[in-house]
């Protein structure tokens, strides 16, 4: 078995309405619980908004700590999943239903 790391980008800007939000938290509990099943789900979870980030940046022997996000974009990642499955192909499977239950892009890496 492999590990995938499925993470979840999601676009700047206003929080979706309640209905949305609970259609897509009731889709990622039925697809969460099939993974459990499947013996695929290691972990997951969301990721509070960018401004909560803290950046370490080595300089030297010393590490510069600054608030916010390091990059600037138009998305941001915004959860994860951590998959242990056979391969790459099983691991896009989920990728996919992952993509269809939160209605965002998935980004399917495999771990080192």
């Amino acid at each position: 078995m492999s590990h995938y790391l499925l993470s979840v980008y999601q676009p700047d800007g206003p929080i979706p309405e309640p209905e949305v939000l609970a259609a897509i938290g009731e889709d990622l509990d039925r697809l969460n619980d099939e993974m459990r099943a499947a013996g695929a789900w290691v972990f997951s979870n969301g990721l509070l908004p960018p401004p909560s980030a803290t950046v370490l940046r080595p300089d030297g022997d010393e590490v510069l700590v600054t608030d916010g996000p390091f990059a600037e974009g138009k998305e941001h990642l915004g959860g994860l999943t951590i998959v242990d499955v056979p391969d790459l192909d099983a691991a896009l499977a989920w990728g996919k239903r992952l993509a269809l239950a939160t209605t965002l892009p998935i980004e399917v890496r495999p771990f080192a």
